[in-house]
């Protein structure tokens, strides 16, 4: 018997059986990825005395597996399944991500999920879901009313301080064939923005960026959504117009950043030194 059903055979019994006093509680659950990269993962509670069954829907690519060998193991991945055990419990606040691509192309492409350490209760298996796709008779060539200048006044995305700019430095010859030029951030009221020319080199499979992600010297990374010109992927030796798009809280002064666009295929771009100036100062009367 293959051993993450083995695995998931013994978990149900044991999920099934009364836990003893003061022990966590056993859980087998569902839970749906989320639908865009800008979205919040769903949280899985681990343990360092329990191994955790994750079983998709359809098959993942088990090379794209992505988290921190220093605070989690990954003691088994097939096909259609992954367990994951933490090194130690973790404490209270820490939150790790595990990550990983379908193979299917379909979207949501990735599956991502938060995992916490909860001293009440503990995930043995976690039953992956896909958000179902959009209403298929919807009109695909509908349009949106195109945006107005006004439209950002009254929808607050501009205020009195305006919106600040900042260049950003190009990066060429990039190891994984994927350049970005012409790029420049943008500041406005409550939210960043980098937009930029992204080339895949000739040669090259075609790559579309998944997820945008924006890493500071401190705190939690940021989740960004991808805006582009054109329909993607990007095929080879040809580039387009790429917009990442965050939230941020209007108390963060200046920061310095840098911006991995996680793509098809584990290639990757990452833009470091990426800065954000403070807001504009507001015209005295």
């Amino acid at each position: 018997m293959a051993l993450p059903l083995a695995l998931a055979l013994a978990w149900g019994a044991a999920a099934r059986a009364e836990s003893a006093p003061g022990a966590r509680v056993r859980r087998e659950r569902s839970v749906t990825v989320a639908s865009a990269p800008a979205d919040s993962p769903p949280v899985i509670h681990v343990a360092r005395d329990t191994m955790t069954l994750l079983f998709f829907p359809s098959p993942i690519q088990r090379k794209t597996l992505t988290f921190d060998e220093s605070r989690l193991r990954v003691l088994d991945a097939g096909e259609r399944s992954v367990i994951v055990q933490p090194l130690a419990d973790l404490p209270a606040g820490e939150r790790q991500e595990l990550g990983v691509f379908f193979s299917d192309g379909k979207v949501p492409a990735r599956a991502a999920f938060t995992l916490v350490t909860d001293p009440a209760v503990v995930d043995i298996r976690i039953e992956v879901q896909r958000p179902a796709p959009p209403n298929e008779t919807c009109p695909t060539d509908a349009r949106a009313p195109t945006p107005k200048p006004e439209d950002f006044v009254l929808l607050g995305y501009l205020d009195a301080e305006g919106v600040s700019i900042s260049p950003i430095k190009e990066v060429l010859g990039g190891a994984r064939g994927l350049e970005s030029i012409k790029a420049v951030s943008f500041r406005g009221k409550g939210w960043i923005l980098v937009d930029m020319l992204i080339v895949n080199g000739a040669g090259q499979p075609a790559w579309a960026p998944l997820e945008a992600t924006f890493t500071g010297r401190v705190g939690m990374p940021l989740r960004a959504r991808i805006v582009t010109d054109k329909k993607l992927p990007i095929p080879p030796g040809e580039s387009r117009r790429v917009l990442a798009v965050a939230e941020i809280q209007e108390s963060d002064a200046s920061f310095v950043s840098t911006l991995d666009l996680r793509g098809e295929g584990g290639r990757h771009l990452s833009i470091p030194d990426v800065r954000f100036p403070k807001p504009g100062a507001e015209v005295a009367p």
